[in-house]
């Protein structure tokens, strides 16, 4: 849709969403920098639909729909990645119940793994990062039984077979290693149930505490456990442009 009287103006919809100012945007209109519906476009003035366009500026996904929210939740240690517990155990629910959208969890934490967890209501989002063909590297930092030698890293990252086929981490780094138990940093696309916890137990290391530190691009920071905060401009493009989006 362009240059008819139809939608709104492109540079309007692009300060909108928080790209930039309107001035502003329309220069990158004019320099070539976004495109719609894969095209580039530079006449000002152009009129797109915001619910059914899709926009890029410099290759990076703009979210338009200002509906459509993406948090990032620190799971608190004994809670369940549910959103309602039929059991009316501990869930993610409580930390949301401010929040007026239907908002859902994408992938899970087990019940004694604390860390980040996304929550969104853009369901394109989160089927994508969970789905195995998109390989969305997820970090984790566990502390483990025993003392974990360096060798230990060539052999996870080579892989190792588990009862449900084989597995490898993206990288492996051994952050402390005492005689006690050690600080591992693992890094890995897998989507399995409790991948870590099976994973370290399988190379005669047991998980003592998990917890998940980086998901795709989003990282949990300073972020405390109970708190969320909102993946949006930058940082929401760049998720969205590992998935294809």
């Amino acid at each position: 849709m362009s240059a008819h009287n139809e939608g709104e103006r492109l540079q309007k919809v692009l300060a909108h969403a928080g790209v930039a100012s309107r001035r502003a945007c329309e220069q990158m209109i004019v320099e070539g920098r976004v495109q719609v519906d894969g095209k580039t476009v530079t006449v000002l003035g152009t009129r797109i639909d915001p619910a059914t366009a899709k926009v890029h500026v410099d290759g990076m996904p703009v979210v338009l729909d200002s509906g459509l929210l993406t948090l990032a939740l620190y799971k608190p240690h004994g809670h369940y990645s549910t959103m309602d517990d039929e059991l009316g155990r501990k869930s993610l629910a409580e930390f949301v119940a401010d929040r007026p959208e239907r908002l859902y969890h994408v992938g899970r934490l087990d019940h004694d793994t604390e860390g980040l967890i996304l929550l969104t209501n853009d369901g394109e989002l989160a089927h994508r990062l969970t789905h195995p063909s998109y390989e969305v590297p997820k970090t984790y930092i566990a502390r483990v039984q025993g003392q974990v030698t360096r060798g230990l890293q060539k052999v996870m990252t080579k892989g190792i077979t588990l009862k449900d086929g084989p597995v490898k981490a993206d990288r492996f780094v051994v952050r402390e290693s005492q005689p006690r138990n050690s600080i591992i940093e693992i890094t890995l696309h897998s989507g399995k149930n409790r991948i870590v916890r099976r994973m370290m137990g399988e190379v005669g290391h047991p998980v003592m505490e998990l917890v998940r530190t980086k998901f795709a691009n989003v990282e949990l920071g300073r972020l405390k456990p109970g708190r969320t905060r909102q993946v949006a401009g930058s940082e929401l493009s760049a998720l969205m442009r590992m998935v294809g989006m």
